[in-house]
C-alpha cells in the first residue's frame, strides 16, 4: 500500500484472511468513504487465503483504513460478516490482527482477519508528491470505467437439469455475473431440458479477462427461487476473435449449460480534460468522417458510429448536505456503457469540463445523464437527470438541460450545460435498427404498482378508443350521415377493391406517411401526456397498503405484474405506431418511407406467390443452416426503436429558466 502524509510512505499489504460462518468470502478496503480496493472471491472456503497485493495513494493518515467482509450471494444482497478499521497512525506491529465486529451485535464474536503491512519513506517534495497522487488516482479511477473488450455471449440450452418441482419438471432461468454486469434469462416453464436461444453482451475490463459466474434457478412463484447449480468459466483460458462452443457442467447438481462465447477486443470508450477532444483535432475529425462514411457501410455492423459528449458544467443543484452545500459528480450511461466525472466538493455550481467518448451500437440509444452526491458512509444521493435521445441532438451545441426527477415526470432543482456531437453511419443505423435491441445488464425488478396498473389501463383504453372512433367514422359512411362523405367513400371503394393489388398495402402506409409530414397539426405528445399524469395522480389514493394485506398479495403478485406488463406492452406498442406516422422521431419515419418504397416495388415486380414461396423456404431452412439462430422480428424490432407517449414526454427538453441560473441573480442584485 503507497500512503502519502507529511511524508510519504509505501507499503504493501498481503492479506491472510481466516473467517468462519460463511462459505464465499470477499474484503472490501474503504478510506474516507470511498472503496479502494475488493479483493477475489474464495468460493467454498471456510479458511479462505488471498494472498493478494493492492496499492495506494493517500493524502493522510489520519483517515483509518475500514475493512469489511462479506459472503458473495449471487443474485441476492450479499450477507454482511464483520467489519474493523485499521489505524495507520498508531501502527506498530507487522502483522496486524484485526477483530471483526458488528456494529449492530458488538458482542458477537465473528472472528479475526490477518494483514501484514510494511510502511517505507519516500524522498520527495511535497507539492510534486501530491501531484503525483493527484494523477494516480485520476489514472486508477480512470482505468476502472473504461473497457478492454466485449464477451458476446449466446445461451443456447441446458441438458438434464435436476427437477426441483413436485411434477417432477423444472422452471429454469440462468444468472449471469462479470465483475458489477449481470444478465437474467427468461424462465423456460415446465422442463429438464430448456431451449433459451438468447444473445446478450458483456465487457471486458481486464486485459487478461475475468471470470464469468453462471448460475441455474428454479422459479417458483409466492416464494423463493430453487437454487439448481452453479459453474464458472475463466475467460483468460479463451482465445480471442472466435467462437467458442462450451458445455459446462453444474457443479453442485447434474446438468450442462451450453454456451456460445466470444471475446472480441474493442476500444470503445474513453475520458479526457476539453483539452484533448478527438472531433476537435481537423485531422482525426476528418479519420472519423472518413471511417463511418457511406464506402464504409458493408464493415463491422455493430460499429455505427461515434458520441462526444462536454460535459461542462451545472448550476443551481439541489442542497443535499446540512451544510447547505452538496458533493456533485457526474453520471453518463449510454445503454450499457457508463462513466463518470470526478466529484467537486462543497458546490452547488459544480464545474467539471471533461470530455466523454462512447462507441455507438444503435443511434435509437439515449444518453442518460445523471448528477449525484457523493456521500462517505452511504451511497450516493440522486440530485438529478436528463436522458436524451441520440437522434435529437444537433451537433456542436452548448446546452442547457433541465434536471428531472428520477421518474422523468417533472422537473427538479438545478440544470447541466453539455456539448454533444454524434456522428454515425445511416446504412448500418438503419440495419441495427431492424435486429434486437441490446439489454441493460442491471435493470430495477418489476414491482406491482397500482398506479401503474392504472396508468397502463387508461394508455390501452386511449387506443382502443382510437380505434373505435375511426370505426364509428367509417360506420357513418354505411349510414348516409353525410351524403358527400358517403358518396366519395363509395366511389374510393369500387375504384379500390375493382383495381387492388397487394403492393397498394405499403403504398397506403407510405402516402399515410407522407400526408402527416406535410400536414401534420403537431407531433408534440407534451400537453396530452402532462394532462393523463394530472388525472392519474387527481385519482390516486392517499391511505398506505396495510403491510398484512401486501403478504396476502404476495402469492398473486406476478400475476399482477404479468398484467400490468402486458397493459404496458399493448399500449406502447399502439403508441409506436402511430409515433411513426406522426413524425415523432424524423429518422425512423424516413427509415419506414425507405422500407415501405421497396416493399412497394418489391411487391409490383414479383408475384406474391414468389415471394411466400420464398419466405416458408427461408423459415423451414433456417435452422437447418444455422442450428443456433436467434429468432426475431424486424418489424416488433424497429418498432421499439420508436419512442412510446410516456417515452416521449420523459425525453422532452425542459426550457432553462433564467431565473435559476445563480450567476445571473449575482449580476441582478449587484446591479
Amino acid at each position: 500500500v503507497f500512503l502519502l502524509s507529511p511524508v510519504l510512505f509505501y507499503g504493501y499489504i498481503i492479506a491472510l484472511f481466516v473467517s468462519t460462518g460463511s462459505s464465499d468470502p470477499y474484503v472490501k478496503f474503504k478510506m474516507g468513504g470511498k472503496e479502494v480496493f475488493r479483493s477475489k472471491i474464495i468460493h467454498k472456503n471456510l479458511n479462505p487465503v488471498w494472498d493478494e497485493k493492492i496499492t495506494l495513494t493517500l493524502d493522510s493518515l489520519s483517515e483509518p483504513l475500514y475493512v469489511k467482509v462479506f459472503d458473495y450471494d449471487f443474485g441476492l444482497q450479499d450477507d454482511f460478516m464483520g467489519s474493523a478499521f485499521l489505524y495507520l497512525e498508531s501502527l506498530e506491529t507487522i502483522p496486524v490482527t484485526l477483530v471483526l465486529k458488528d456494529p449492530q451485535s458488538p458482542d458477537e464474536d465473528l472472528g479475526s482477519l490477518e494483514l501484514a503491512v510494511t510502511l517505507t519513506p519516500k524522498d520527495s517534495p511535497m507539492e510534486e508528491r501530491r501531484d503525483s497522487t493527484s494523477i494516480r488516482l485520476s489514472e486508477l479511477h480512470r482505468k476502472s470505467q473504461l473497457w478492454r473488450g466485449i464477451v458476446s455471449i449466446a445461451l443456447l440450452e441446458g441438458r438434464n437439469l435436476i427437477p426441483m418441482d413436485d411434477n417432477g419438471l423444472s422452471d429454469p432461468y440462468v444468472k449471469f455475473r462479470l465483475g458489477p454486469q449481470k444478465y437474467k434469462s427468461k424462465t423456460v416453464p415446465k422442463t429438464l431440458s430448456p431451449q433459451w436461444r438468447e444473445q446478450f453482451d458483456l465487457h471486458l475490463y481486464e486485459e487478461t479477462g475475468g471470470v464469468l459466474e453462471i448460475t441455474v434457478w428454479d422459479r417458483d412463484t409466492g416464494r423463493r427461487d430453487d437454487f439448481i447449480g452453479r459453474c464458472q468459466l475463466d475467460l483468460s483460458t479463451l482465445s480471442k476473435e472466435r467462437t467458442h462452443h462450451l458445455e459446462l457442467p453444474l457443479e453442485e447438481s447434474r446438468g450442462f449449460v451450453v454456451l456460445l462465447v466470444t471475446l472480441t477486443a474493442s476500444a470503445a470508450v474513453s475520458i479526457a480534460d476539453l483539452a484533448v477532444t478527438p472531433l476537435d483535432d481537423p485531422q482525426e475529425r476528418r479519420e472519423i468522417l472518413k471511417r463511418y462514411g457511406m464506402l464504409k457501410s458493408l464493415s463491422n455492423f455493430k460499429d455505427v458510429g461515434i458520441v462526444q459528449v462536454k460535459v461542462m458544467r451545472a448550476e443551481g443543484l439541489m442542497a443535499a448536505d446540512v451544510n447547505g452545500k452538496s458533493d456533485p459528480f457526474c453520471v453518463l450511461e449510454l445503454n450499457n456503457d457508463r462513466l463518470q466525472t470526478h466529484t467537486v466538493y462543497k458546490n452547488l455550481n459544480p464545474e467539471w469540463n471533461k470530455v466523454f467518448t462512447f462507441n455507438v451500437k444503435d443511434i435509437n440509444s439515449v444518453l442518460e445523464v445523471t448528477v449525484m452526491d457523493e456521500d462517505r458512509d452511504r451511497s450516493a444521493d440522486f440530485l438529478g437527470k436528463a436522458v436524451i435521445p441520440l437522434l435529437s441532438i444537433r451537433n456542436g451545441e452548448q446546452k442547457g438541460y433541465v434536471l428531472k426527477n428520477k421518474e422523468l415526470t417533472g422537473p427538479t432543482k438545478g440544470a447541466i450545460y453539455l456539448e454533444i456531437d454524434v456522428i454515425y453511419n445511416t446504412v448500418k443505423a438503419a440495419l441495427r435498427t431492424v435486429v434486437p435491441a441490446e439489454q441493460k445488464y442491471i435493470e430495477e425488478e418489476p414491482k406491482v404498482s397500482k398506479q401503474l396498473l392504472q396508468q397502463n389501463f387508461n394508455r390501452v383504453k386511449r387506443c382502443i378508443m382510437v380505434l373505435i372512433s375511426y370505426g364509428t367514422y367509417i360506420n357513418s359512411c354505411f349510414e348516409w350521415e353525410s351524403a358527400q362523405r358517403s358518396t366519395i367513400s363509395l366511389v374510393l371503394f369500387v375504384v379500390v377493391v375493382w383495381n387492388f393489388e397487394l403492393y397498394m398495402l405499403p403504398l397506403g402506409l407510405l402516402l399515410l406517411l407522407v400526408w402527416n409530414y406535410f400536414f401534420s397539426s403537431s407531433r408534440d405528445m407534451t400537453d396530452m401526456v402532462r394532462k393523463q399524469e394530472q388525472n392519474t395522480k387527481r385519482h390516486k389514493g392517499t391511505d398506505s397498503e396495510h403491510k398484512g394485506f401486501m403478504d396476502k398479495l404476495y402469492a398473486i403478485q406476478d400475476v399482477f405484474i404479468s398484467v400490468q406488463s402486458a397493459l404496458d406492452d399493448v399500449a406502447s406498442y399502439g403508441e409506436r405506431m402511430k409515433n411513426t406516422a406522426n413524425w415523432t422521431v424524423p429518422f425512423l419515419s424516413w427509415l419506414a418511407i425507405t422500407a415501405l418504397c421497396f416493399a412497394t416495388f418489391l411487391l409490383y415486380l414479383i408475384p406474391l406467390r414468389y415471394l411466400v414461396l420464398a419466405w416458408g423456404v427461408n423459415k423451414f431452412t433456417k435452422k437447418l443452416r444455422n442450428p443456433y439462430a436467434i429468432d426475431n422480428n424486424e418489424l416488433l424490432d424497429f418498432l421499439s426503436r420508436v419512442p412510446s407517449d410516456v417515452q416521449v414526454m420523459q425525453y422532452r427538453e425542459l426550457r432553462v429558466d433564467p431565473g435559476q441560473s445563480p450567476n445571473k441573480r449575482r449580476r441582478t442584485n449587484l446591479s
